[in-house]
């Protein structure tokens, strides 16, 4: 049946593969940059930034969640924020995508963190209904703001 268990060095390859496939699912595939490098430097490290909890079905890779913590200025505590999670096609439906969440919630409860977040593609309505079955608000007034490439660099300016 289902095991989570958080993600080791080894799982990189698999990690980067379910990325890559999120972003063919989200039309982006070329956006999908990252490398097994990258994954070592930032999940695998001796401080990282990022964690990844593994799904497996009877064994087979099924899904991952990638996430890390966020920080609620306002009520002073950290939270859960998502940044991806992934449950390949032929596993959809066994209520995997639901477990990930549960498992992150419990973690947040456990942690007395406070809040739970992530983003979700205006046009996935699968999606949206999922989790908002699952009790998600979608926060339609926040916008995300994002500033990268030559933008960020030309931000940046000689702050650095």
């Amino acid at each position: 049946m289902l095991s989570l268990r958080p993600a080791v060095p080894a799982d990189a390859p698999l990690i980067l593969q379910y990325i890559r496939e999120l972003a063919d699912y989200e039309r982006e595939p070329e956006a999908a940059v990252a490398t097994e490098a990258d994954l070592q430097r930032y999940a695998f490290s001796e401080h990282p930034l990022v964690k990844v909890t593994m799904a497996e079905w009877d064994g087979q890779p099924a899904g991952f969640a990638l996430w890390f913590l966020n920080f609620s200025t306002w009520e002073g505590k950290p939270g859960i924020y998502l940044e991806d999670l992934f449950v390949r096609p032929a596993f959809r439906g066994k209520g995997i995508g639901q477990a990930l969440l549960r498992h992150l919630a419990a973690l947040a409860v456990k942690e007395g963190w406070t809040r739970f977040v992530w983003q979700v593609l205006d046009w996935n309505t699968p999606a949206i209904e999922f989790y908002e079955a699952h009790g998600a608000r979608v926060m339609r007034p926040w916008l995300t703001c994002r500033v990268e490439g030559e933008a960020l660099v030309k931000l940046a300016g000689d702050a650095g």
